[in-house]
């Protein structure tokens, strides 16, 4: 029993002993210090993170564009709108251009002198009509598309006589002495067709379609001055005479003679340029029409070492394009009477106006070009 009394008495002690040296510690240990608050003053605002400057960019300087130019035009004056468009953009990019109106030249003559660096352009391209003219150069390209198949053509008469008689082809006037009578305007016993200048493309396809075609024993090709002739058949309408005769598009003659409700197409099948008929020709004695004609593309051509060391006209040419009920709408205000040289000037003068976002953008591109 003593021993078991004095074990419990140690383990008391010892339990005592460790309570106590517990509370010693505890009483030494430093007491943790709260931070004081930091008063932030309401009325004090954080200072902006200023951003660093940006340089400047400099806008490159746009080149300045000199030169002349030899610019021509054809002698077909249904034309003269474009050639009076492409003189005065090309005088705005900076070109000292010289006058179309003192190169006018017939086709053949014109791609000759192209070809010699005579001239340096014009806008009266008519492809493939102009590839045997074409052809024969080196030193000539073509340029853009400035009115895709906007040369349309072929043969036409008064509606009348169409109606009356039973017009639909060329070949039945070849064949036909009754309707050869009909058309005889001068007397030899041949029907005459109102056709195209001499140096003409279409004169030529005209004279190579009769050839090959044995038309020209009864119908006769009158060339001469085309407006005048035209002029003529119109008055022969006018008094109620019949009318034969060749056009194309763009041109004021299908303004003052329209087709279908004037004069009709006629179809010309045997024409060795004759592709498949055409759909929805307006006028056609036939739907689909074979009219005979390959539809032309009116572009630029322009020489070669031209387009070389002038970067800035290239692109421009390269860009333009003009819609062909614009020039339709130009050629038909001609025929009523402003056909001056004024005229011509103002009409291309307004276009540029009302396409001024377009044309500056050609004109911005053809800058970048210099």
């Amino acid at each position: 029993m003593r021993t078991a009394s004095r074990t419990r008495s140690r383990f008391w002690a010892s339990l005592a002993a460790v309570s106590a040296f517990a509370l010693i510690l505890a009483a030494c240990a430093p007491e943790e210090e709260e931070a004081d608050p930091v008063d932030v003053p309401e009325d004090v605002e954080e200072d902006p993170v200023e951003e660093p400057e940006e340089e400047p960019v400099e806008e490159p300087e746009a080149a300045e564009i000199e030169g002349s130019i030899e610019m021509g035009r054809a002698t077909w004056d249904t034309e003269y709108i474009l050639s009076e468009i492409y003189f005065q953009l090309l005088t705005e990019l900076g070109y000292d251009v010289t006058h179309p109106e003192d190169n006018e030249l017939g086709a053949e003559l014109f791609y000759q002198a192209l070809d010699q660096g005579d001239v340096d352009l014009w806008a009266n391209g008519w492809f493939p009509l102009h590839d045997p003219f074409f052809e024969e150069t080196e030193n000539v390209a073509k340029v853009g598309n400035m009115i895709p198949a906007g040369g349309f053509q072929g043969y036409l008469v008064d509606k009348a006589s169409a109606d009356e008689y039973g017009i639909e082809s060329i070949e039945q006037i070849a064949e036909d002495p009754e309707l050869q009578e009909l058309f005889d305007f001068e007397g030899d016993g041949r029907a005459d067709l109102v056709g195209c200048d001499a140096g003409w493309g279409c004169f030529e396809a005209i004279e190579t379609h009769f050839e090959e075609q044995g038309l020209d024993e009864t119908i006769h090709h009158v060339s001469a001055q085309y407006s005048v002739l035209m002029g003529d058949a119109i008055a022969r309408y006018e008094r109620g005479e019949p009318i034969f005769f060749y056009t194309w598009t763009p041109n004021w003659t299908v303004g003052a003679l329209v087709p279908g409700e004037d004069v009709v197409w006629i179809e010309a099948p045997t024409h060795p340029d004759g592709e498949d008929p055409v759909e929805g020709v307006e006028g056609c004695v036939n739907d689909p029409c074979d009219i005979g004609w390959t539809a032309n593309d009116i572009i630029v051509t322009a020489n070669q070492d031209f387009l070389d060391a002038n970067p800035a006209a290239a692109t421009l040419l390269e860009l333009i394009e003009i819609p062909l009920g614009d020039v339709a709408e130009q050629n038909l205000l001609m025929n009523e009477g402003e056909d001056g040289a004024s005229d011509i000037e103002r009409h291309a003068q307004d276009w540029i106006e009302d396409n001024r976002d377009m044309v500056d953008e050609w004109l911005d591109a053809a800058r970048a070009a210099a």
